[in-house]
Formats: structure tokens, sequence, C-alpha cells
């Protein structure tokens, strides 16, 4: 893993999460209350013994920055890194990236260094937890210049996703986006007996979906961005690959959701909330890494907890219930206040006693959520005031997205805006 570098790409606008991505980039949008997506593929990245990480960005980048700048910091001894490769001028050009491969073609010096043999191209919007050395072992044994991660789905999924067309040998010899007619599945159909002798049960899962996780040979990744004008990896430089080099089928079978819209985010977040949860937060051997924030405990009194993840620095006052729900960093939850198939993330700073008291006099509402409220199907964003008595929920708005300055219903979710403020009895209209 020593030759390896990987570079985690930033994705662009994130309108499809949007008005989560309205002040910051898709990586740093926080998860499971005290996570950033980009923790992810970073953490997957020690774990598996790489060192030397790039993160492409472009879009909304403060906060992401900062939080690499504040979290990973290698010790002089491993020579390890993460570092920020931001679109920027240079004597080469002057545009932004204009796609993944764009991006990447764009930063080619740092990959064309002395010591990289491969280079491992992630996104920096999953869940999952993956070790690569295993993806490297199916490279080195099957002698490719391309290796692509897969899973196994079933063909109602297989709709949605980029799927691998195999041989015997699990080389890659065609690709389909999102195919929709039967006929179309049949071309890319693996033999369920196929996936079974990989050591991966089939359980009805006929179609092997691309993950979007690419390892190549570095000098095969020059090769096919220097020789043409490709823009994206999954639907340009990928299928090109295909046609003029080996590529490999990894398989993989594990937990990998792709958080790309505000309901997936949604319900992966409350996934993980669950007893049952699917991703497992507390793997020793395989942890989540991020800022460690010296917050005291969460203080609760009186309170009804269900199946939810509290996170360090809050504050919850006596009645309260939180069911299903993921409570952020240090939030203020004040006395009564039901909160349900919610995503509170927090806040980023403490306000004091005199804080509170000196925004009241303001005609101000303190930051949290104040007393009586109800929260339901909803997703609140940082630094955000509520009032006492107020009705944030989206229950019963399915299919009719709404967007407005404070609350925004998205895919029957409703998402109140970073920094809002709500009024004291204040009802979703």
């Amino acid at each position: 893993m020593r030759s390896m570098v990987a570079l985690i790409l930033g994705g662009g606008k994130g309108t499809r999460l949007f008005p989560l991505t309205e002040y910051r980039s898709k990586p740093a949008v926080p998860i499971a209350a005290k996570y950033r997506l980009i923790d992810v593929p970073i953490s997957n990245c020690i774990n598996s013994q790489i060192n030397r990480i790039y993160l492409l960005t472009q879009f909304n980048s403060v906060s992401l920055h900062r939080h690499i700048r504040q979290t990973y910091n290698f010790d002089r001894f491993n020579a390890g890194f993460v570092e920020i490769l931001a679109a920027q001028q240079t004597l080469e050009g002057t545009d932004w990236y204009q796609g993944t491969a764009d991006a990447v073609r764009k930063q080619l010096r740092y990959i064309e260094q002395p010591g990289i043999e491969h280079v491992l191209i992630l996104s920096g919007d999953q869940l999952y937890r993956m070790d690569y050395t295993q993806m490297l072992k199916t490279h080195v044994a099957s002698e490719a210049d391309v290796t692509i991660s897969t899973v196994p789905v079933n063909q109602a999924d297989a709709k949605s996703f980029g799927i691998m067309r195999l041989d015997e040998t699990g080389r890659v010899r065609g690709f389909l986006e999102k195919p929709q007619t039967d006929k179309d599945l049949s071309i890319v159909r693996t033999d369920p007996d196929w996936i079974d002798k990989q050591g991966i049960e089939s359980k009805g899962r006929e179609y092997l979906a691309s993950m979007g996780i690419y390892l190549f040979n570095r000098d095969t990744l020059v090769d096919l961005l220097k020789g043409s004008d490709y823009e994206d990896f999954g639907k340009e430089v990928f299928p090109m690959a295909i046609r003029a080099r080996k590529v490999q089928c990894h398989l993989f079978d594990g937990y990998w959701e792709d958080i790309g819209t505000i309901r997936a985010f949604y319900d992966a977040n409350l996934a993980l909330a669950r007893e049952d949860a699917p991703f497992d937060l507390t793997d020793d051997k395989s942890p989540i890494y991020s800022r460690a924030r010296f917050l005291p405990p969460t203080r609760v009194d009186g309170v009804t907890i269900r199946e939810s993840l509290i996170a360090d620095g809050c504050s919850i006052g006596s009645g309260t219930v939180i069911e299903n729900s993921i409570i952020g960093l240090r939030c203020r939850i004040g006395k009564n206040v039901t909160i349900r198939d919610s995503i509170l993330m927090g806040s980023d700073y403490f306000q004091n006693k005199d804080d509170m008291a000196n925004d009241v006099s303001k005609g101000m509402v303190p930051l949290g959520i104040g007393d009586g409220s109800t929260i339901e199907s909803a997703i609140v964003d940082k630094n955000v005031r509520v009032g006492s008595s107020a009705h944030i929920t989206a229950v019963g708005r399915a299919g009719s997205d709404q967007k407005g300055a404070d609350v925004t219903i998205r895919e029957g979710i409703a998402v109140v805006a970073r920094g809002a403020q709500l009024p004291q009895g204040w009802k979703l209209t």
C-alpha cells in the first residue's frame, strides 16, 4: 500500500442535497450526529494502510478545508498526509473542474511523482466500510490495468445503477448505465452461480452494480487521461478503459449507500439509529475517525429516548420525547419537546444564559429548540433557532416539494435551513 495514493472526489454543486449544500460541499455534510461524509473514505484509507490522500474540491469548500486541517494530522515518521487539491488557475489552464476525470487530469503532476504505482479513485459522499487491500489483491492477481469495485443488486435496484457485464474470469466486458428494459437487463445479467463461486451469496441478486470506486495502474490512468479530453470517469473514461485495457471486477458485499439525495441522506442517517443498524459505528477494528472536539457530556433530565443517537455537548429538558432520531453536537432542546424521525445537526457553538437572555430582550429566538415544540420527518441544519410551541413536520406532504426561505420540503422531508429563525408558534403552511 506504500506505492498507492488515493484521490477522493469532492463532487459538484450537490444540487440534489440542497439546501444542506447551500453553504457547504457534499463531503462536508454532517452524518451520524458527529461525523462528516468525508470522514468515511478517509477512514477507510487509513484503516487500509493508505496514508497519502488527496481531496479534490471546488464548490463551497471552506468548512471542508477547515475540517480536514483540524482532523487529519499524521506524525513525521510515516510521511502521511491528507491534502486539498482545489481548482486553481495554472500555466496549463484557467478553467474550473469540468467533471471527475477533468479534475484528476488537472492534478496529474501529483500522481506522476516517483514511487507511485497505483491510484485509488474514491467518492466523497458514500457510506460504507471497505478494506482496500483486498481490492489491490484482486487487481494484482488478475494483472489488471483497472479494477472496479462492484456490489450485487437485484433486478429492481439494477435500474438505478451502472451495471457490469463480465466474462468467466471476472474481466469486465461491457457496461450499461441504468438499464431499464428486459432486453438491456438480460445483456448485463450475471449468473448467480458465478457470484456464489466467488465466496459471496447471490441471494437472488443477478446484477453487479458499480460502486464508483476505481483502482488504476498509475501509468494506465495517466495514459487514459492524457490521451483523451473525456471529463467524467463513470460515463466516459471507464467505458474507454473497457475497450482498450484489461478491467477487472472486485466483488464487495457489505453495506454501501450513495448519499446523493435528501431522501438517501435522511434514510441512511435514521437507519444508523436503529438497534439493528446496517452500518456498525462501534467497529473498533475499522473505526470512523473525525475531529476530536473535547465537548462536555450530554445532559438529560427526565427524557424519553428510543432508537436514537445523541452526540456530545447537548442539553435536553425534562418531558422531552426523542424517537428514531439523530441529535447532533451542542443541541439545546427545551422542555416537553417531541422529536420523531428527524435529524438535528446541532450547533457550531454554545450560547450561555446571558447571551440567551440578551437575544430574548431583542425579540430574537435563542439558539436551539424551544419548549413544547414538535419536530417530525425533518432535517434541521446547524445553528437553527426554533421558538417555543413551533410545529415542524412534513407528514402528509409526500410528493409535494416546496421551497421556502427558512424551510424547504424535498422528497417528503422538511429541511430547515442553516441559521434559520422560526418564531414562537411557527407552523408549516
